[in-house]
């Protein structure tokens, strides 16, 4: 069998289109409720960006103004690390701003936040979400929440059915919590002399 130029360059063009397919698709990320990307982080902190820079880790540094810690070791962080593009799951950070920030810690005590972790600006928060932060989240660490992509969904006592994808995105802004009989619940911040501020963890509404 000959090979020519013209039968060789053709291959080679559609593995190199391949290839640059499979690194924009490089970076996939489970979705995360707000409160589960606290419960899994090792670091969660208000802090404003006022720098970006390159750093000899071959890692994208921006330089940050911390204002809360809410989750994190007994330091001031003055710095994150992210991966140089999205497709590696770096994340883009606009100068001057306010952010709510969670991530992970590496071996020498740096924070990497990536664009799997949840990273918002703190102005975009919504006023529960940001008492979640505060007093609720940290109470629900031990309880599961269970998507429901399709309905009829059922769940166990130390479960919250998380329906966002079903419904409007209202869950994202609630937090799961375990209640004193050690079953948990969505949190709704809203009294109801029934339901006493907790939402039943099978929603009637998805019945």
């Amino acid at each position: 069998m000959y090979w020519t130029a013209k039968s060789v360059a053709l291959p080679l063009v559609l593995l190199c289109l391949w290839g640059l397919q499979e690194g924009t698709q490089a970076c996939k990320c489970v979705t995360r409720h707000p409160q589960e990307a606290f419960c899994q982080s090792d670091v969660v902190i208000k802090a404003k960006v006022v720098g970006k820079a390159a750093s000899t880790l071959n890692l994208i540094k921006y330089r940050i103004k911390p204002i809360k810690m809410f989750k994190g070791p007994e330091k001031r962080f003055c710095s994150i690390y992210t991966e140089p593009n999205s497709a590696a799951c770096g994340v883009n950070l606009a100068n001057a701003t306010e952010y709510l920030l969670s991530g992970r810690l590496d071996s020498e005590g740096l924070m990497h936040v990536s664009l799997c972790d949840f990273f918002q600006r703190w102005e975009d928060l919504s006023a529960m979400q940001k008492r979640g932060l505060v007093q609720r989240y940290q109470l629900g660490c031990d309880c599961k929440l269970t998507r429901c992509t399709s309905i009829p969904c059922s769940s166990g006592p130390a479960e919250c059915l998380w329906a966002d994808f079903l419904m409007m995105k209202v869950y994202r802004h609630f937090a799961c919590i375990k209640k004193s009989d050690g079953s948990c619940a969505w949190y709704t911040g809203v009294a109801s002399s029934k339901k006493n501020n907790f939402m039943d963890v099978e929603d009637p509404s998805l019945k």
